[in-house]
């Protein structure tokens, strides 16, 4: 008896041990801290509409880019935020319809979940400035408004009743529409805590999903947007609400998506980073390469016009075509074939330097249609579309200007 009492006794013991073990090396494994305030670009999973929206209701999101923090994975793409409706007022005949929703939970892919705090904010420069002129109200889509069916804005303090809001907002419901955002709608969430994630994977040079946190980086950044007269405020290294309004700003200003993170783009644009071979080398978000695509194909379209070609391909049999007209239209077609490999590269690969030499590819393709036009006498039109293709381009490689 005594002897099975101490077989028992060591079993026991020997669990302990083996579950002490396991705790431990779960609770030594390597964490990222995704700071309050930082923006986590989604696309929303199925519509919203106001004529149908329930307090309560839940939708989901889809992380649309990896988030990488100081190198290292911390939210895969695909990801899912969940959004929940906590107010909901549809349309009638005097007012718009409204929305407010909040974020409440990550969940990976792999299956793992985290609890999350988010509020849905907005990368458009007018609307940013509307919802942060009051750092408490409570951010809410309102009907007929957007281009996506609604706009973003700051409506009363969070303390505030929910009726309250339509109150505040005003002159913002006079269209009496309803909230529309289709499945696939681009939104901006912003964390009002600090997200404090496993690290994924090994550390990886610098990408355009990277988010730099380190308190040197911030320093930095702070001392070079102060010297640009964006950031008037003390050279910390702490990524408060004054260094991400700076950093926002000088987002708008340069082009690049504007969250008020400190990114890879950011930075390099800053001139915090280096430049040292294809693995460093910039990727655009899908949104950008979307835009790079679309006005690619908008400059193919003015110059087939210029050229009276007609949408059959047809010439026109009463002009005389120069050579360089034609080597132009087959290099800017040639470069909008590319801008779209290039978008769905950039949105399905999941591959970071496999981007980046697509990137280089791209730019490329673009020095091709450089020699073209050294050919030819193009339209202001054409010459100012393709500056601001130059422009963009210059994000993928600072050497191409």
């Amino acid at each position: 008896m005594r002897c099975s009492q101490t077989k028992s006794l060591a079993g026991g013991l020997w669990t302990l041990f083996f579950t002490l073990v396991a705790v431990s090396g779960l609770s030594a494994q390597p964490r990222l801290v995704l700071p309050e305030g930082s923006v986590i670009m989604v696309r929303t999973s199925s519509p919203l509409v106001s004529s149908t929206a329930k307090v309560g209701q839940t939708f989901e999101t889809v992380v649309a880019d990896t988030v990488r923090v100081d190198n290292y994975t911390a939210i895969p793409a695909d990801s899912r935020i969940r959004g929940v409706v906590t107010f909901a007022q549809p349309a009638n005949r005097q007012r718009s319809g409204v929305i407010e929703v909040n974020f409440d939970r990550l969940a990976m892919p792999d299956g793992k979940v985290y609890a999350l705090s988010g509020k849905l904010t907005s990368t458009d420069s007018a609307e940013r400035r509307q919802i942060e002129s009051d750092p408490n109200s409570r951010v809410v889509l309102v009907g007929g408004r957007g281009g996506v069916g609604a706009t973003i804005a700051g409506a009363g303090s969070e303390k505030s009743p929910a009726s309250g809001i339509l109150a505040v907002l005003g002159t913002m419901l006079s269209e009496a529409r309803d909230v529309r955002v289709p499945a696939g709608t681009p939104l901006a969430v912003q964390l009002e805590q600090a997200l404090v994630l496993s690290r994924r994977g090994n550390a990886r040079a610098p990408d355009a999903f990277t988010i730099y946190t380190a308190a040197e980086r911030i320093r930095a950044a702070q001392q070079a947007l102060a010297q640009q007269n964006y950031y008037r405020g003390a050279i910390n290294g702490q990524l408060d609400d004054a260094t991400r309004r700076a950093l926002f700003g000088f987002q708008i200003d340069k082009g690049i998506t504007a969250t008020g993170n400190l990114d890879w783009r950011t930075a390099q644009a800053l001139g915090l980073s280096s430049t040292a071979g294809a693995g460093n080398a910039a990727v655009l978000s899908p949104e950008e390469s979307s835009l790079l695509r679309r006005n690619a194909q908008g400059l193919v379209g003015r110059q087939r016009q210029d050229m009276a070609i007609s949408t059959a391909g047809r010439l026109d049999t009463r002009r005389t075509y120069a050579e360089g007209d034609v080597e132009l239209l087959f290099a800017l077609s040639a470069f909008a074939d590319n801008a779209s490999l290039y978008e769905q590269l950039v949105r399905v690969s999941g591959n970071a330097d496999g981007s980046a030499l697509a990137g280089k590819s791209l730019v490329a393709a673009a020095r091709r249609v450089d020699t073209a036009l050294q050919r030819t006498r193009m339209s202001q039109e054409i010459q100012n579309a393709w500056s601001s293709i130059r422009t963009q381009l210059a994000v993928l490689d600072p050497t191409y200007r």
